[in-house]
């Protein structure tokens, strides 16, 4: 016998009773106690579902979803089976997730890929280099810089290890990016564009705001 089941309050409803008024055998108020506890068992059980559901740590099925709703509109939702506890965690993580910062693009965008992306900002030096600078000149390392994008930054995705990802400085040392900003293709229908919408989301809830990130998914 459990708190709150039903012989649980079956046999509070009895004792409440004056002893002696009905006899050792009582079936037919038996009967009517029982559907009394019944109802209250399940009113009870309620009671218990409703108070998990007030916490995201112990919320479940579709209040772990208003609740993600509550808290980042629709820039967090649920992957297509994902299971409470895997969804709690993410929710967990977007709340107390760093932001502003190039390492929060870094870090949401590894835990979606499961790789590091390249990060390219046009005014850093130490992503473009420079002209007589040693092991970063001209023909050496970084990318082409400037200083008439401010506030502005090349984010690069991966979406499995390969060998465009593992030689990407090489091959691209003067390409000029596939310029995407980071809320593009949100609407379209394609399995794929529906997984890059999930980065551009993800990067856009980080960035510093004024800010623009232009994204490329390889």
């Amino acid at each position: 016998m459990n708190k709150g089941d039903v012989n649980d309050i079956f046999s509070r409803l009895k004792k409440l009773l004056p002893a002696g008024w009905f006899g050792d055998e009582t079936p037919k108020l038996d009967t009517l106690l029982l559907a009394c506890a019944t109802s209250l068992s399940w009113g009870y059980s309620l009671y218990q579902y409703a108070r998990l559901q007030t916490r995201i740590s112990t919320a479940s099925n579709n209040w772990l979803d208003i609740a993600a709703r509550d808290f980042f509109g629709v820039r967090l939702r649920r992957a297509e089976g994902e299971s409470d506890d895997v969804f709690r965690l993410k929710i967990s993580n977007s709340l107390f997730r760093e932001r502003g910062t190039r390492q929060a693009i870094s870090t949401v965008v590894k835990e979606l890929t499961g790789l590091t992306p390249t990060i390219i900002e046009p005014q850093r030096s130490a992503d473009t280099g420079g002209y007589g600078c040693p092991a970063a000149g001209y023909g050496m390392a970084g990318r082409y810089g400037s200083q008439s994008i401010p506030c502005q930054a090349f984010v690069i995705a991966y979406r499995a290890v390969n060998s465009e990802a593992k030689q990407d400085n090489e091959q691209h040392e003067h390409e000029v990016l596939q310029r995407r900003p980071v809320h593009a293709e949100l609407n379209s229908k394609s399995p794929d564009a529906v997984k890059d919408a999930h980065l551009y989301a993800a990067i856009a809830a980080v960035k510093m705001e004024g800010t623009i990130v232009w994204v490329r998914v390889n």
